[in-house]
């Protein structure tokens, strides 16, 4: 990393190599002139003097005579110092070649061999650094090798050369990440200690070195010991090192990075501040010109950085960015170079000839001068981490781009074969990664693999920078995957992470990250094809990540929140609720460990919601639920405006409020969800991977106010959405099967809108391609499978296939038992399995699919958690599906129940035992017997005898209608004394009723509210023909019902009005109710506007109010309306009120019969709501909303409506509609009804309903309105 220890350049503070054993080497033995050389190149470097009798030019190249051996080796000597202080090639390749003479001449016994070795040594070290070329750093070693093998053990400078020849294993261990160079590099550092004296000046840079060779086998290796020791050694350098030294700055510098290393394994922030003090410290010892200052605020920059990642204090950020913006600009001064050129021109102005003027000074300096400083990149790459820092903070696009071109220049300036060159590729790719993740481009993907791919073909084998390179690289393919969908990517990916874990020691510190990223891709393949085991791979791989992380390390929130999310797949793949609550404990803690200014902080706290959300849907708390809501506004509100996640985080924000919707009902949620999903989109641009998924959420926001508003553009405005979303979405994508999915919806929901079997047939063929594209194992199937089970129930329902109802009942079956025991859905999935069998048992009369439907019935009742807001409203609709008593047996836990069910399959089974078939026979008579004595259940499984049912006939005649496959009849019941009369329908067939039904919902259309002209509504702007067209359709309808059904009855019992209760069962209810002795008081609710979302205005509705008070005088009369009218008040008014009169919008659920509702100020009631309240003292409820009585057609008691609703919450009558009432009609029903029930004054009669409401149509009947405004008024109860 830029700004790490081993970023340095050793060679200015090496241990010098040039002083030799034998002390007849040294400089006495020169002659006069390479002694004058040395003193006078000394003069210039390091003194105010100069020799003004020194020729310059004639020293440099001496033009006099050949030179003696010794002559030639101080020359030699010369010209690399030269070099090494100013840099000019020309000179160290002059030095290199006197070098080799000496060597050629020098025989290999002679006592000065191993210094020359040496200084051939230094110059391969030199060729090296210049070209990169690893034969050069192989001589180096080889050199200091063959040196060292001159020394003899005991001689007293033998430790110069262990430390030479160590220095050089150490360097081509960074080459070539050799561990044997690393080994005995140390171990020859190690004696080079042993030997040498406390006292020698030596000793310090001994210990530099030795404590670099450790912080190298730790980053290695990941022994907390090597770590130690290098602290240790770093440390003993320092406090040998006294004040003032020039060498302090820089082993200042080194102990820093230990700490910084010691950090980054241990997580401890007072390391953090020990690293950063130490910086802080070498930067103020160092000169302001030293080349060195770059690096050092490099290093300071990223503790500044590491403090930032740590506690996401923005001080910190800012002022890293400040340090790496310094380092790059005092680079680019070539501060260096400048001042080579100054001391070079001191040099000459005092030699005063040899013609060195200003000319060949500046000649002279610029072949000296490289192209870049060799730590730029370095230093580019640190300034391009920090940008890289700020845009993931603050979402800023120009931090990004600046980002990117830093780590494009950082690249750019480093030559081919560079050792750095991987890791500044890496940043690189890092940037394009990105860039794709904001604006979603591939190039940017693609360009973000490339990178990376060439960064790892750049890295040798067993080079400690490998596994991260690989894991970045399975990152990408990760990406790319989920953007793609291709299965390769997915297998590269977890290929790339695997060889990572491997390529890593247990202790390394590296080694929990490794493990985390190994996880997520066992994660993304579990969502992908639904095995199982991956899921547990992935959980046992975060598992193992978080407890190899020491507590206080900063990673470890990102690591238990990547455990917490692994626990919640699995609670949400198998529904156990431990897996739940272990999800929740990890990210909450991952939250309470992660500082309040953190930049990850709002992407744990929208995961923390999103948990809370689980919960809230498994159990129904709506604490939860505001919990989940108060983390996920928590996390935005944390978000900077152009953070690259905000568009999550809107999304998650807008699903809860749907949430709340659902539960609650409350219209805001409804409109502040599609709020969010619409910010969302807006938030990303059109190429952007999350696109789909953000129009899906849309789709299904516009879907939820259709189904509780019921305007067409709103399932229109959902259609678009989906299909959109489907259409920039590969099919190999793993997302597509749940985009077709939703698409397929849709299409259903058109056609129970409007009837069109073509939306059917679509409908059918999205629903069949989502779950062939879906795995077995994956979690959604069992939904998609229920789903399209329910298309095939609706396509049998429309064209009465039995292959459709087959189909439709294995695909349910399919649904059930692809769930786990215990998941949430399994109690709704068991549900529609039950009202699958039910079907088929209305459709064919097997008792064994009764009896499986009402199996799988009371087990989903009582698989539904007691507190869950759902049990209720599913338990009524088990109730409302069934009228037999078989069903009273079910309710009850007793053995015989079970026994009886275990009895039924065997009993049917063809293939059964004649022997065994009989016992089980004698068994099952026995215990019909047995259930028959029990109280309450002596009719068990026989018809509902007459007595049972005349009675409800007290008040007037009965008249039971029955449709079946093999005729169509009546029955009257006059009344409790006389015998039922049979009325047969000859012309009537179940088939030529479908028809009808189908012909009347084409006519009336579904989901529309009141208020509406029902004639501008159902015809438009049409032609005068068209209208007279479907008054025909409407009048031919009513005749054919009239003149077979009503006609053949009415010549019995004269004239009888048509409006009746729906099924016997209400009837029975309403009867089994008793009159309220307490003293009338009407409720009237009027709604004319519900708050602003987009419904007609009820113009009608003050008219209706002010006739009801006319005729009600004398009443006591709690009327709501406008802004008191809200769900609450009106909850209350329920319970006070025993007459209650509604004058606003209704809807009609038809997915959820249970959630049709009416729509009140700024909420709705839905009937769920209504079923849960307790009766008290209740008579009558006239539904002037419209469609209060349009039942669900799946339901064998189609009066589960509002209507029906209101009777079985106690309501002893009940006044509805079956669609759309025109708001003209209101005041004129009401004005009639009221009237007929009030005349006279007299206190009104619950029995009268009936007839006020017959009065009422006629009137309206009377004067010529459309078919469509006065029949749907029916009557329910008695």
């Amino acid at each position: 990393m830029p700004g790490d220890a081993d970023q340095f350049d050793h060679g200015g503070y090496d241990i010098d190599l040039s002083p030799v054993f034998d002390s007849d080497c040294m400089a006495n033995d020169f002659d006069p002139v390479a002694q004058h050389s040395n003193s006078e190149w000394s003069k210039v470097s390091g003194s105010d003097s100069a020799a003004n009798d020194l020729n310059f030019e004639n020293l440099i190249h001496e033009p006099q005579q050949p030179p003696s051996s010794e002559r030639l080796w101080s020359s030699a000597d010369l010209f690399l110092e030269v070099y090494e202080k100013l840099g000019d090639q020309k000179d160290f390749e002059t030095a290199f070649k006197k070098y080799k003479i000496i060597s050629e001449q020098m025989p290999e016994n002679h006592r000065k061999k191993a210094r020359c070795l040496q200084c051939l040594a230094k110059c391969f070290r030199y060729r090296h650094e210049q070209s990169g070329d690893l034969e050069w750093l192989e001589l180096v070693c080889q050199e200091a090798q063959e040196a060292l093998d001159l020394i003899p053990e005991e001689h007293q400078d033998r430790p110069v050369f262990l430390s030479a020849l160590a220095v050089s294993l150490l360097t081509r261990y960074r080459q070539l990440d050799d561990l044997q160079d690393l080994e005995v590099g140390l171990e020859k550092l190690q004696s080079a200690v042993d030997l040498i004296s406390e006292g020698d000046p030596d000793v310090k840079g001994l210990m530099s070195e030795l404590g670099m060779g450790f912080s190298d086998r730790f980053r290695r290796l990941g022994d907390l010991q090597d770590l130690e020791g290098s602290l240790q050694k770093f440390q003993a350098a320092v406090e040998l090192t006294p004040e003032g030294h020039p060498d302090l700055p820089r082993l200042m510098w080194e102990l820093g990075s230990g700490f910084s290393d010691r950090f980054r394994r241990l997580g401890d922030l007072q390391d953090l501040e020990a690293s950063m003090q130490k910086f802080q410290d070498a930067v103020k010892l160092i000169p302001q010109a030293h080349p060195d200052l770059p690096r050092l605020m490099s290093c300071l920059g990223t503790g500044f950085r590491e403090r930032f990642q740590r506690l996401g204090d923005l001080q910190d950020l800012e002022a890293a960015l400040q340090k790496f913006q310094a380092a790059v600009e005092l680079t680019q001064k070539d501060t260096l170079i400048f001042l080579g050129l100054c001391l070079a021109l001191a040099v000459v102005s005092q030699t005063g000839s040899g013609g060195w003027g200003t000319s060949k000074i500046l000649k002279l300096h610029l072949e000296l001068t490289p192209e870049e400083d060799p730590n730029l990149p370095s230093l580019m790459w640190g300034l391009g981490s920090g940008f890289s820092d700020r845009f993931q903070r603050l979402g800023d696009l120009q931090d990004l781009e600046s980002s990117l071109q830093k780590f494009q220049a950082a690249v750019e300036l480093t030559p081919e074969g560079h050792p750095d060159l991987p890791r500044l590729m890496r940043g690189l790719s890092m940037g394009f990664r990105e860039r794709f993740q904001k604006l979603g481009d591939l190039q940017d993907l693609e360009g973000s693999l490339q990178k990376l791919q060439a960064a790892v073909e750049l890295t040798p084998e067993g080079h400690p920078d490998l596994p991260r390179l690989m894991w970045d690289l399975g990152s990408g393919f990760s990406d790319r995957f989920r953007r793609l969908g291709d299965l390769q990517d997915l297998e590269a990916s977890l290929q790339k992470f695997q060889a990572a874990v491997e390529l890593t020691p247990e202790e390394h510190p590296d080694f929990p990250g490794l493990m985390w990223g190994l996880g997520s891709g066992f994660s993304d393949r579990f969502r992908r094809l639904g095995d199982l085991q991956d899921l547990e791979a992935s959980l046992q791989k975060f598992q193992a990540a978080v407890e190899l992380t020491p507590e206080g390390h900063p990673d470890l929130p990102r690591l238990m929140w990547g455990l917490g999310s692994g626990f919640r797949e699995r609670f949400q793949r198998l529904g156990d609720l431990q897996d739940l609550e272990a999800s929740l404990q990890k990210i909450e803690a991952a939250v309470e460990l992660t500082p309040t200014e953190h930049p990850d902080l709002p992407k744990l706290m929208r995961n923390l919601g999103s948990c809370f959300s689980d919960r809230f849907q498994r159990l129904g708390d709506l604490q939860d639920l505001e919990a989940s809501l108060q983390k996920l506004q928590a996390a935005v509100e944390l978000t900077p405006k152009e953070h690259p996640d905000l568009h999550k985080l809107m999304r998650d924000l807008g699903i809860g409020f749907t949430d709340r919707l659902q539960r609650l009902g409350d219209l805001q949620d409804l409109e502040a969800s599609l709020q969010k999903f619409q910010h969302a989109v807006e938030l990303i641009p059109q190429a952007h991977p999350d696109l789909p998924r953000l129009m899906s959420c849309l789709g299904t926001g516009f879907r939820e106010r259709f189904q509780r508003l019921g305007d067409l553009q709103d399932l229109e405005a959902s259609l678009q959405k989906f299909q959109a979303a489907v259409e920039l979405t590969p099919e190999e994508h793993p997302d597509f099967p749940g985009l077709m999915w939703g698409l397929g919806s849709g299409f259903s929901d058109r056609f129970r809108r409007l009837g069109d079997l073509q939306d059917l047939e679509t409908s059918l063929r999205k629903l069949q391609a989502a779950v062939k594209r879906t795995p077995k194992e994956h979690p959604d199937l069992p939904r998609l499978m229920r789903d399209l089970g329910i298309g095939f129930s609706d396509r049998f329902q429309r064209l009465g296939d039995r292959q459709d109802l087959e189909a439709s009942l294995q695909k349910l079956q399919a649904a059930v038992e692809l769930t786990p025991e215990g998941h949430t859905d399994l109690p709704r999935l068991m549900w529609g399995l039950g009202s699958g069998f039910r079907e088929r048992f209305q459709r064919l009369g097997d008792l064994q699919d009764l009896e499986a439907a009402l199996q799988n019935l009371q087990a989903a009742v009582e698989l539904m958690p007691e507190e869950h807001p759902d049990g209720p409203s599913l338990l009524q609709s088990v109730a409302a599906s069934f009228y037999n008593p078989i069903s009273e047996l079910t309710w009850q836990p007793l053995v015989c129940c079970q026994t009886f069910s275990g009895l039924v399959i065997p009993y049917h089974d063809s293939s059964t035992d004649p022997l065994k078939t009989m016992n089980i026979v004698n068994q099952r008579n026995a215990l019909i017997a047995k259930i028959r004595q029990q109280p309450g259940l002596k009719s068990f499984l026989l018809p509902k005898s007459y007595t049972g049912l005349r009675y409800t006939s007290q008040g007037g005649p009965v008249i039971i209608l029955s449709s079946h496959e093999n005729g169509c009849d009546g029955l009257i019941i006059p009344n409790p004394s006389e015998e039922p009369v049979h009325v047969p329908f000859p012309g009537v067939t179940l088939d030529l009723l479908k028809s009808h039904q189908t012909k009347l919902k084409e006519l009336i259309g579904y989901h529309h509210v009141r208020g509406e002209s029902i004639s501008t509504r159902l015809f438009g702007q049409r032609e005068s023909s068209r209208y007279n067209t479907k008054e025909e359709s409407f009048a031919d309808m009513l005749t054919w019902l009239w003149t077979l059904v009503v006609a053949p009855i009415y010549e019995i019992l004269e004239l009888r009005g048509i409006h009746g209760g729906p099924t016997l069962g209400s009837l029975l209810e309403a009867y089994a109710k008793k009159a309220s002795d307490t003293e009338t008081k009407l409720g009237i609710v009027g709604v004319t506007h519900t708050g602003g979302w987009g419904l007609n205005h009820l113009e009608g509705v003050e008219k209706e109010v002010e006739i009801i008070y006319s005729i009600t005088k004398g009443v006591a009369v709690e009327y709501l309306h406008g802004e008191k009218a809200t769900p609450d008040a009106v909850k209350q008014q329920l319970q006070d009120c025993s007459w209650v009169h509604f004058a606003c919008h209704g809807k009609q659920d038809l997915t959820e019969p249970t959630k049709s509702h009416l729509l009140l100020y700024g909420g709705i009631l839905e009937l769920q709501t209504i079923l849960r309240m307790p009766a008290s003292n209740r008579e009558f409820a006239f539904l002037a909303a419209c469609q209060t009585a349009m039942g669900d057609s799946e339901l064998v008691n189609e009066s589960f409506h509002l209507g029906g609703g209101s009777i079985a919450t106690g309501f002893r009558s009940a006044i509805g509609t079956l669609w759309s009432v025109d708001d003209r009609d209101g005041p004129r029903v009401a004005e009639i009804v009221y009237s007929h029930l009030f005349r006279n004054g007299r206190r009104p009669q619950v029995r009268e309903t009936a007839e006020a409401l017959h009065l009422a149509v006629k009137g309206l009947k009377n004067r010529k309105v459309p078919y469509e405004r006065w029949v749907p008024f029916i009557h329910m109860g008695i």
